[in-house]
Parts: structure tokens; C-alpha cells; sequence
């Protein structure tokens, strides 16, 4: 029995076909070539979808609302998650015209490439920071965060610990909701249940997190629209 998160989840099904394999991917799992189809996956994995990517254009638009005034945004993505950046883009950028919102696409796999993303903020400062859902950022969040502070710019991202770590805000899927659902997914595996026939699940509680105290520091009042949404503001 083997519970796996994103890309070892890909690992884990190259390496065995009879193991049962539950996962948590932000992807969708077919797209990816990881299950057959949603309903019935077939062979030996199951778990759970928590929309990342399907996420991209409502988390936008939420920091639109925060920040109604702002007419450019820096978008920034994973080059090295080809699949999910992709994805995130196209929703990001529908969003982006629609609002009539002009962005500035840039690329960071490394410390060193998150630096010099930030750099040209310096004499062309975007009005607002999208920052892309991608595992990769959320393990540099203080850098992140620090930057944004650094550079007075507000900052989306889709999981909290951004915004716990200094972010503006967050909007996505309850991590700990979603290893709950994988928890009940193992435990229905380990009773006898076959991974084939287990539809895979998709996230059901979505979070609203909002640094009330970054807002003060940045000049901006947060939305009472905003406010009564948010699953929790951070003060």
C-alpha cells in the first residue's frame, strides 16, 4: 500500500502495477496518464484531484478584487512543471483579458531564478504578484514573502503557508481536508477495496486565507466582500 503525493505518484506507478497506489495530485490524474478515467480509474491507483490548475482564474480574480485599482500583473510560474504551468497559464490568461488586466509572464525553478524574477520590479513595478500553485514556491515562501515585502506588492498564491509565511492571500484546497480524504481512501484500501473501482475524488473544502496585518503594511483595506468570505484572516 503505498500513499503518494504529486510526482511520486508517477514514480510509484512506473515502479509497480500491483501495489495498490493512492495519491493527491493537483492535476487532473487522466490528463496526466495516471488513471484511466475519474469514475473508474482501472489497474492499481486511485486518490484525490485537489484542482490546482482549475483553481488559477478564481484566485486571480479574488486579488483583482482585493487589488481593484491594479491594471498589470507579474505572473509567476514553474518552468520545470511544464504540465501544470501550461495548464495555469491558459486559465490565467483568459482571466486576465477578461478583466482587462495585462500581465507579464516570468519563470522560476530556483532560488537564484526567483531573485532575478523580482529584479526588473525594481524600475517596473507590477501593480500585483499572481503566483502560480506549484510545490516548488510553497517551499520557498519566506523568500517569497520577503521579496514581496521588499518590493511593496501584493501577492496571490494558492496555499496558505505563503500567506502565513507574509503573502497578501490564498485560495485553494484544504491540504489537511485532502489528506483526510486520502486517509479514507487508505483505509478503504487496506479493508479490501480495489483502486479500479474507487472513483477518483476531487477536493470539497476550498480555503480563503488573508494577511490583514501584510494589507496594513502594503496601504490596503481588505475588502469587507473579501472579509466575509475568508476562512480565516490573519491578523
Amino acid at each position: 500500500m503505498i500513499a503518494a503525493l504529486a510526482s511520486a505518484a508517477f514514480a510509484a506507478k512506473t515502479a509497480t502495477t500491483t501495489i495498490p497506489i493512492v495519491f493527491m495530485v493537483p492535476e487532473d490524474p487522466v490528463a496526466r496518464g495516471l488513471v484511466a478515467s475519474l469514475a473508474r480509474p482501472g489497474g492499481n491507483l486511485t486518490g484525490i484531484n485537489f484542482l490546482t490548475g482549475e483553481l488559477a482564474a478564481k484566485r486571480l480574480e479574488l486579488l483583482r478584487e482585493f487589488v481593484p485599482a491594479a491594471t498589470r500583473a507579474a505572473i509567476l510560474v514553474n518552468p520545470a512543471n511544464a504540465f501544470a504551468t501550461e495548464a495555469q497559464l491558459s486559465d490565467v490568461q483568459s482571466a486576465a483579458s477578461a478583466m482587462g488586466l495585462q500581465i507579464r509572464i516570468l519563470r522560476a525553478s530556483t532560488s537564484r531564478e526567483i531573485d532575478a524574477a523580482f529584479a526588473p520590479f525594481v524600475s517596473e513595478r507590477p501593480d500585483a504578484l499572481f503566483v502560480a500553485g506549484d510545490a516548488f514556491f510553497t517551499s520557498r515562501r519566506v523568500q517569497l514573502a520577503n521579496l514581496a515585502a521588499r518590493h511593496m506588492i501584493p501577492m496571490a498564491s494558492g496555499t496558505r503557508e505563503i500567506v502565513d509565511a507574509g503573502g497578501l492571500m490564498s485560495y485553494g484546497a484544504s491540504i489537511l481536508d485532502v489528506w483526510r480524504q486520502v486517509g479514507v481512501y487508505v483505509g478503504r484500501v487496506l479493508k479490501g477495496a480495489k483502486p479500479a473501482d474507487m472513483p477518483v475524488a476531487q477536493s470539497s473544502k476550498f480555503e480563503l486565507i488573508v494577511n490583514a496585518q501584510t494589507a496594513r503594511t502594503l496601504g490596503l483595506t481588505v475588502p469587507p466582500s473579501l472579509l466575509a468570505r475568508a476562512d480565516e484572516v490573519i491578523e
